[in-house]
């Protein structure tokens, strides 16, 4: 992933069972969070903190939206139980994961095909301002790098 390219176009299922794709974001700037598994530690941990922020989120004039390759049902359940205020998405096929380079070949307890932990800034034309994909999934994305890119942008 290249800043300064167009991010990869993406459609998939919400945990409100609705499709969602980069292009209802356009005219928008977009924090697109990509995390391990849901009801883990530190994926509740980063997801929480983004609720936990939100109006700096939306002060920055941003929209959020995270990704794992959960199903749309352990992902209601998970956004249900933590009140999140945004979509998460089901990349169950994780076609959008490979996409963006965020994808572990082999994960803990040998799992294969989970999402790496990401953070990417596209802005309101669907151009990518900030990328981070992490091999660690204990580390959580840079922030305040986020929070920068989308101050840059306003």
């Amino acid at each position: 992933m290249t800043i300064g390219q167009p991010a990869p176009e993406f459609t998939l299922f919400s945990s409100d069972k609705k499709e969602v794709s980069l292009k209802q974001y356009e005219g928008k700037n977009l924090v697109l969070l990509f995390f391990p598994m849901a009801f883990t530690s530190v994926c509740t941990a980063e997801l929480c903190e983004m609720r936990d922020n939100i109006a700096t989120y939306q002060g920055l004039s941003a929209e959020i939206a995270a990704i794992s390759v959960d199903s749309p049902f352990t992902l209601a359940k998970f956004k249900e139980e933590q009140h999140l205020p945004f979509p998460l998405l089901s990349d169950f096929n994780k076609e959008v994961s490979t996409a963006y380079g965020s994808l572990y070949d082999t994960f803990v307890m040998n799992m294969k095909g989970v999402s790496k932990r990401s953070a990417f800034v596209i802005d309101s034309t669907g151009t990518l301002q900030y990328a981070e994909v992490l091999d660690n999934a204990g580390e959580v994305p840079n922030f305040e790098a986020v929070r920068e890119t989308l101050n840059n942008l306003q």
